[in-house]
């Protein structure tokens, strides 16, 4: 990508063009009804890509992008008002205001595994910021980046938004060596999220980093055991397991092991059917290498479910495993697959061992019916973010936060957070000239007392 095009947009975001409400609300309303207008397309393009069927499509993509920008609009116009703000003591009778300010040109790199929403959603931030965007989709979807690609050639200027394709590992060094982006947000590994903040930090270029991690999910004595197979089900092997925040591995009782594997296996029949390769419900391992990965896993324990694969349609069943080491590859690695190690404990203190291994999870499923419980482990365990009783479904909840914290990553979206990632919070104090009193001007001898009552 030539830095001639970037700086077309620099240009452009100069021109002021960008900043109006008006402008920026047209902009999110022509990206709904063209989405809305491909849906067909992207439905193709997601099932050729991933094999997600029309129903998780929507749910997980179309419709959490749709949610967004629904949720932008509405709420735009109060966003971009300059908030009023207290004044202390020492500055009175000056007022604040906080304005919400474009950053400028940015950057927004989005991963394989979830395409079209987490390429576009971070886009509807940017646009409601009054930005500049460049768009790069993972070239391992393919199939959805070509529909995006014609989503946002179709209807933004490229001085404005563009999309640029071709191998991430050449083409993001590049650009970000030639042209200093305002806010660079990137979604995947955390390699490559190092690889990414490194390249952005020679220019102090602020980035948010929307990682990974090995995220648990701790079954207490007192859970309902039916609920938690169940929602653990649905979000481990949901996309095949290739789910930022599924969850990683799962910590039993002893107490509860064998109910809890009895009533796993039957969950998984009930939801797949018996012949899951062949379950429109059921997704692929997007490529032949991430195949090889998650088969080198199976070999790690026992296989109480699952384990059937067929490298020809990239498929491996959903696949429970007990009898892991710690120490196993199985446990130090995101496993982004439809493998779920299933480890005992027998109390808090052994669990919390478990998982100081692998800090800092970008999710946290807990599965209690006891409140002191549930608050400590909420205060044991530094995370992302989480879910009492469920998993992954805080997600699609845009009055919350959605981020990492520590190896799991920087930086937080959706709703107004978005909004929030793609503007700065520029603090402005407007002083009237009518009262001006010397004692805020030399000579300061014999006024430190005056000091002390008025800055405290």
């Amino acid at each position: 990508m030539s830095d001639f095009f970037l700086q077309q947009m620099r240009s452009y975001f100069e021109t002021g063009a960008t900043r109006s409400y008006e402008f920026r609300k047209a902009q999110l309303q022509l990206l709904k009804k063209t989405v809305l207008e491909c849906e067909e397309e992207i439905y193709a393009a997601l099932y050729k890509d991933l094999k997600k069927s029309r129903e998780e499509s929507y749910a997980t993509e179309i419709g959490l992008l749709l949610a967004e920008i629904n949720t932008t609009l509405k709420n735009l116009k109060r966003w971009m008002k300059p908030k009023s703000a207290s004044t202390d003591l020492v500055n009175l009778p000056s007022s604040s205001k906080i304005y919400r300010d474009p950053l400028g040109v940015v950057l927004i790199i989005s991963p394989w595994n979830y395409p079209f929403q987490l390429l576009l959603i971070p886009l509807v931030g940017a646009i409601a910021g009054g930005n500049c965007a460049m768009l790069k989709p993972s070239e391992f979807a393919a199939a959805t980046s070509s529909v995006i690609e014609k989503i946002i050639a179709k209807i933004f200027a490229k001085e404005y938004i563009q999309i640029v394709q071709g191998d991430g590992a050449e083409i993001i060094p590049s650009m970000m060596n030639a042209f200093r982006f305002d806010h660079v947000f990137y979604t995947g590994s955390i390699p490559v999220g190092k690889i990414i903040y490194q390249l952005a930090a020679k220019d102090l270029v602020p980035v948010t980093l929307e990682l990974g991690g090995k995220s648990p999910a701790i079954i207490e004595t007192d859970a309902d055991i039916d609920a938690a197979a169940r929602r653990i089900v649905l979000g481990k092997f949901l996309n095949a397991g290739q789910t930022c925040i599924a969850p990683d591995y799962v910590l039993v009782h002893e107490n509860i092991k064998d109910k809890f594997l009895e009533i796993i296996k039957n969950t998984i029949a009930s939801f797949y059917g018996d012949n899951i390769m062949e379950s429109e419900g059921y997704g692929k391992i997007i490529n032949e290498k991430r195949f090889d990965k998650l088969i080198s896993y199976l070999s790690a324990g026992n296989i109480i479910v699952g384990g059937e694969n067929d490298r020809s349609k990239l498929f491996i069943a959903p696949t429970i495993i007990e009898n892991v080491s710690i120490d196993a590859p199985l446990m130090n690695e995101e496993i982004f697959g439809p493998i779920l190690p299933v480890i005992i404990f027998n109390s808090h203190e052994e669990a919390m061992n478990i998982i100081k291994k692998n800090p800092n999870p970008l999710a946290f499923y807990l599965f209690t019916s006891d409140n002191k419980k549930e608050k400590k482990w909420i205060e044991s365990v530094a995370f992302g973010g989480g879910c009492i009783n469920n998993t992954a479904w805080h997600f699609t909840n845009h009055h919350i936060p959605f981020g990492g914290v520590g190896n799991s990553g920087i930086g937080a979206y959706h709703g107004k957070n978005t909004f929030d990632t793609f503007t700065h919070a520029k603090a402005v104090m407007k002083t009237p000239t009518w009262f001006d009193p010397n004692i805020k001007y030399p000579p300061f001898k014999g006024k430190l007392k005056i000091f002390k009552w008025v800055i405290r």
